[in-house]
């Protein structure tokens, strides 16, 4: 089988039955080269159903859920869209495609460099690749850009959205994070209908990594 051919047997037989109907979002997976961003040693399993292994410990998730949290983002062509945990570099690639500016954070150095050259292989501008910890977000003076997003792409599993997060969102920004922890984890849409407003709905029910450094809560009784 060639490539072309898998790639396009992985949208239709892996992404759209799971709900990823939005025709910009599977044309989108079919221009980005989704092998161009896996490990060499993994490059057989690109588009197969499952996680594939990134140093460090971190993990490309499932293309299906890639395509979920692409759809459920939204992203417009004049928003501004922070990701938390770069890893490949292939969610900021296809939120690039989508976005005004994409800033995405990394806390591993080696993973942020790889993630660099593979989003300079692709000639891929409008994303800016920062060195550090967001799992309390990223503050507009680091970032560079606009005091809020629009958008928010969280990449790892974190067991509550903290303030510093669920804040650096506009009114009808958007976060997308995957919230809980393992076994009772989903990917949620968290959107900010005020200033101190925000609606939540799950998406589908899903064990991830957790992001690295996250806080965890609180297990004192009172």
């Amino acid at each position: 089988m060639n490539t072309e051919q898998a790639r396009f047997n992985m949208i239709e037989q892996q992404i759209r039955p799971w709900n990823v109907l939005e025709q910009d979002v599977l044309d989108l997976l079919m221009v980005v080269k989704r092998e161009d961003f896996v490990p060499a040693a993994y490059k057989g399993l690109a588009f197969m159903d499952t996680e594939i292994p990134l140093p460090g410990g971190e993990n490309m998730l499932q293309p299906k859920v890639e395509a979920r949290v692409l759809q459920a983002a939204a992203v417009k062509k004049h928003e501004h869209v922070l990701e938390i945990g770069t890893g490949s570099g292939y969610m900021a690639a296809l939120l690039a495609h989508k976005a005004r500016q994409v800033t995405t954070v990394e806390i591993d150095p080696a993973i942020r460099s790889q993630a660099q050259q593979n989003l300079s292989a692709y000639g891929i501008a409008n994303v800016d690749v920062q060195l550090g910890n967001g799992a309390q977000g990223w503050p507009a003076g680091e970032a560079g850009g606009a005091a809020e997003y629009d958008v928010i792409v969280i990449s790892g599993a974190l067991p509550f959205l903290p303030e510093s997060i669920l804040s650096q969102i506009k009114i009808g920004g958007r976060i997308v994070a995957f919230v809980g922890q393992a076994p009772a984890m989903s990917a949620q849409v968290v959107t900010r209908t005020g200033e101190r407003i925000y609606d939540t709905v799950k998406l589908f029910e899903t064990v991830v990594k957790p992001l690295h450094a996250a806080t965890q809560p609180s297990h004192f009784t009172f």
